[in-house]
């Protein structure tokens, strides 16, 4: 399976997957370019979900659904099957509620469509106030193994970066990026995101000089998120 990314809004990604014949619309907030994609590739849009239901994600929902026969993969029916099958290949779904209640993950070819739970410099903000839920999903993504593409749900980089280098300024893994193709791997994400690093000697070196709670893994990671 292949991927696509498209931006739309001020800051927003959303995705394609698709194989030879079939595609499935991740947070398609583009609809115009997705299904003028699908057309030109002469793909059939399979399916329609999202990353979790806030509003800038499912924008496009209804205009790739109605101008096509794809059936649309609720939050419900994503837990459930825990898994989509396109073109004889399987695509995992993991819930990851942290950021929303909602919250999952696309996992296949060594590509993670991440959503609002992790992006590229930080993971999301936790709008659910349940950060040690929120930790679990995040030690459940850095089980993937490293060469794991991420592709996240917005384009922060350069304002991510920027809080990264504020806590480590002599951090040589600070760079720039392709806006073009918004992406980076999770070993990279984990030398440049101090917020996997919550169990790091430097990043709990960092809290500590700060004043901040810092003798668990649960106060580190409560320690990082109010640094948001």
């Amino acid at each position: 399976m292949q991927i696509k990314q498209f931006r739309y809004g001020a800051d927003n990604l959303g995705y394609l997957v698709y194989g030879d014949k079939t595609a499935m619309a991740v947070d398609g907030g583009a609809p115009k370019k997705i299904l003028s994609f699908v057309k030109d590739r002469n793909l059939a849009l399979q399916y329609v979900t999202n990353t979790h239901s806030h509003m800038d994600h499912t924008t496009g929902n209804r205009q790739l659904l109605s101008g096509t026969n794809a059936a649309f993969l609720d939050f419900d029916t994503l837990i459930d099957q825990k898994e989509i099958q396109m073109e004889g290949q399987l695509i995992r779904v993991l819930h990851t509620p942290g950021h929303t209640k909602d919250s999952v993950c696309f996992y296949f070819d060594s590509i993670l469509i991440s959503g609002d739970t992790l992006f590229n410099g930080k993971v999301g903000r936790c709008f659910t106030g349940d950060h040690q839920r929120f930790l679990q999903s995040i030690k459940t993504l850095l089980q993937l193994p490293g060469d794991t593409a991420v592709y996240a749900g917005h384009d922060y980089v350069e304002e991510y970066v920027a809080l990264a280098r504020s806590l480590e300024p002599d951090n040589a893994h600070l760079a720039g990026y392709d806006p073009d193709h918004v992406r980076a791997t999770l070993n990279e994400e984990r030398r440049v995101d101090p917020f996997l690093r919550f169990n790091d000697e430097k990043i709990t070196a960092i809290l500590r000089a700060r004043g901040l709670p810092a003798e668990t893994e649960a106060q580190r990671w409560e320690s990082l998120m109010s640094l948001m």
